[in-house]
């Protein structure tokens, strides 16, 4: 599996990059597959339902299953966050894994920057940055993408990964 990530600050438009650029990957054949590091309490679970309700009683793992999908939760219960190497191992075979976060692990991503978000680049003190997509002309010696064009930074990405 060939990994690609997508860093940048809350509001700085990663997912809405990665949204547009899944169609372009998955067009052309790749079967895509995405991790995205978040750093707040989230729950896919509702209350009241039997899986949430089965999480609460205590159990580690939560398997939910029907005929158009299913969902793994596990529980951490106290135990550290698992490192991205951990995480990819629970992912089926595929083409390409986007990552989005995770913006402090060693691996080849984009740095994706809006000027109105107000915080510093990234890619300075970050040698995996291997390019810049922003809203804004940047000083930087790095392969730079103007934000809106998700057809050049999807044949970025694939050329960098090896799977043009």
């Amino acid at each position: 599996m060939k990994i690609f990530g997508f860093a940048g600050y809350s509001g700085s438009g990663k997912t809405t990059l990665i949204e547009k650029l899944i169609p372009l990957f998955t067009g052309r054949g790749l079967k895509v597959s995405l991790i995205k590091h978040v750093h707040h309490n989230f729950d896919i679970d509702q209350p009241g339902k039997d899986s949430y309700r089965h999480r609460e009683a205590g159990c580690a793992e939560v398997l939910v299953t029907s005929s158009r999908r299913w969902v793994l939760m596990h529980e951490l219960r106290g135990a550290p966050e698992p490192h991205l190497g951990e995480q990819l191992q629970h992912l089926s075979p595929c083409d390409l894994v986007l990552i989005e976060g995770f913006k402090r692990e060693h691996i080849p991503k984009l740095e994706v920057y809006r000027a109105e978000v107000g915080e510093a680049l990234i890619h300075p003190h970050d040698p995996a940055v291997v390019a810049v997509a922003a809203d804004i002309q940047l000083d930087t010696k790095l392969p730079q993408f103007n934000l809106n064009d998700p057809m050049t930074i999807a044949a970025f990405v694939l050329k960098h990964v090896g799977l043009s």
